[in-house]
């Protein structure tokens, strides 16, 4: 079963789904999981492939929308990386106040840029009882460095700082084409363009400051502080758009209990497909049953 819901991040309204096990009984609580997408990915967009999966091991999940996406209110189409952090914590509450969950079990899971969030979010929040990142980054400025030759790179530096100056005498930033910003590989450009064909609410141009609010966010910086919570994460070795070493440094700089599971042969868009998405929810599933069951188990006393 599926609920749409609303509620406030930072006095702006979001919106979002609640997906529920079939199995539920009346009165009873379970662990909830809140999905977050990636960089400019939307809440019914590969997500709800990950509710079902979670729904069938027991767990209530929880999907929305950032702040200007879907049909969340707000700036459209910002990045915003540390106002999509509030965006999170404040569905980790809304899905606390469901009587059916148990609010002292909750799990948050991150996809791509969602990765970088959930680990930034997890490292400030301790209502995050166990967290899974898939195919993400750890440091912002170094991944877009990784993806680009030097000229290219150079040329991004010198749009940034021209729109950084713009923005703040007219509060606007340029327009350009998404994969200006997000510089795909003909892997990624393929299997993203054929996923996004479908969805309203994917776009296709991204305003210039998504490449301040990139090179300024560092997960990294702070994984260290998930410990002594449980941290898996899930890189692709085939990965042309995420290059797996940056995920390999948040598993680096991260503490105890940590897992990173690397999927070979796999690209990053391909996690979101069969055969590399049931890698992907195995190794989740698994994550969360060992460290955050979906019901309490509860000792009989005779």
């Amino acid at each position: 079963m599926k609920k749409n819901i609303s509620f406030y991040s930072e006095g702006v309204k979001l919106d979002g789904d609640i997906y529920y096990p079939d199995n539920m009984t009346d009165g009873e609580q379970r662990a909830g999981v809140v999905l977050c997408h990636g960089y400019t990915g939307v809440k019914d967009l590969y997500l709800p492939d990950n509710a079902a999966v979670l729904n069938e091991a027991g767990y209530i999940v929880m999907t929305f929308d950032y702040k200007g996406w879907g049909a969340s209110e707000g700036a459209r189409t910002r990045l915003a990386p540390y106002s999509r952090v509030a965006d999170v914590q404040a569905a980790m509450t809304l899905l606390q106040i469901q009587p059916e969950v148990d609010e002292e079990r909750l799990g948050i899971y991150g996809t791509s840029y969602g990765c970088a969030t959930v680990v930034w979010v997890a490292a400030h929040d301790k209502r995050a009882k166990c967290t899974v990142g898939v195919v993400g980054m750890g440091n912002g400025a170094r991944w877009m460095r990784s993806v680009r030759r030097p000229d290219e790179w150079i040329d991004l530096l010198e749009k940034s700082k021209k729109d950084r100056e713009q923005r703040v005498v007219s509060g606007t930033s340029e327009m350009a084409p998404r994969d200006e910003i997000l510089l795909p590989d003909r892997q990624s450009a393929a299997l993203a363009s054929a996923a996004r064909a479908n969805n309203p609410n994917a776009l296709s141009e991204l305003p210039l400051e998504y490449i301040d609010e990139t090179l300024q966010f560092h997960p990294e910086w702070v994984v260290e502080h998930i410990a002594p919570r449980p941290l898996l994460l899930i890189a692709a070795d085939n990965d042309r758009l995420v290059p797996p070493e940056d995920c390999q440094s948040l598993y680096d700089k991260a503490g105890q209990p940590k897992k990173m599971v690397t999927l070979p042969g796999v690209g990053h868009y391909e996690v979101y497909a069969k055969p590399a998405f049931d890698g992907v929810m195995k190794e989740t599933v698994a994550w969360f049953e060992e460290h955050l069951p979906a019901q309490q188990m509860i000792d009989n006393v005779i």
